[in-house]
């Protein structure tokens, strides 16, 4: 099963694309929402086509937008069936779009909606880790459902710490860059067991295609890479991240 567990096909840079070449390659796919008009579109495509599965929720970029309008439309929506998760939620301060103790406030009320929802969250940090722990550590009782830290640049140590949260941790085609060291010994260290793919697409394009549009197909890139530094099959890799994603995104496993 080739599934790409973290894409944008919501984003304006696919607008001029016809949807069903951009599955081509895949068996399915989850777009995550980060704005008011993702969200409404995520949602439109996710009701439109079968394999496409889509999440709920305000970015951090976005977190100063974050009002009753939109938790409304959380609310009167998580409980469709192709709805999987509240994201991508969480922190950056790499670009500080919205003021920090915004995005902290945002992040915690939508942690409170993913509890009363009974959903996962997928996490998006940048430069926030220690805040982001910090969170998570004083609001245990908000992480009964699980969750997903995409596109994971953290260390080792905080790997193994998000884990015992019971957090599965996201690569895509970083991986396959000539720098990323870091990533790799995660990878190295964890169980495959608590490991999901993505592309991020259109963004972070792996290897060879680094330079072009990233389409969801190109999530067997990433799946190789964590192949070859396992010393397994990419057809391992395939299943056993497919299986995990069906245990955090519950309502995949719960389809026919």
């Amino acid at each position: 099963m080739i599934f790409d567990t973290h894409t944008h096909l919501n984003d304006k840079k696919f607008c001029d694309y016809d949807i069903a070449t951009l599955l081509k390659g895949v068996d399915g796919v989850i777009v995550a929402s980060c704005d008011i008009d993702s969200n409404y579109t995520g949602f439109e495509l996710a009701n439109k086509y079968p394999n496409i599965f889509t999440t709920l929720g305000i970015h951090p970029h976005d977190s100063k937008t974050y009002n009753d309008v939109i938790e409304r439309f959380l609310i009167n929506n998580y409980n469709n069936p192709k709805v999987v998760a509240i994201g991508e939620i969480g922190l950056d301060y790499y670009y500080n779009f919205s003021d920090k103790e915004t995005q902290k406030k945002i992040f915690i009320r939508q942690l409170q909606l993913a509890n009363q929802f009974k959903l996962p969250v997928v996490f998006h940090i940048r430069d926030a880790m220690g805040d982001f722990i910090e969170i998570l550590n004083n609001n245990k009782n908000l992480l009964n459902n699980g969750g997903v830290v995409h596109s994971y640049s953290g260390s080792v140590e905080t790997a193994k710490e998000l884990i015992k949260l019971g957090m599965y941790l996201s690569f895509n085609g970083i991986i396959t860059f000539k720098n990323s060291k870091k990533a790799v010994e995660v990878i190295k260290e964890i169980p495959l067991n608590n490991i999901l793919i993505e592309t991020d697409c259109p963004y972070l394009t792996p290897e060879p295609y680094r330079g072009q549009i990233n389409l969801p197909m190109y999530v067997v890139k990433v799946a190789e890479k964590i192949a070859e530094i396992k010393n397994i099959s990419k057809e391992e890799v395939l299943n056993v991240t497919y299986q995990n994603a069906q245990k955090v995104f519950v309502k995949l496993g719960e389809r026919k």
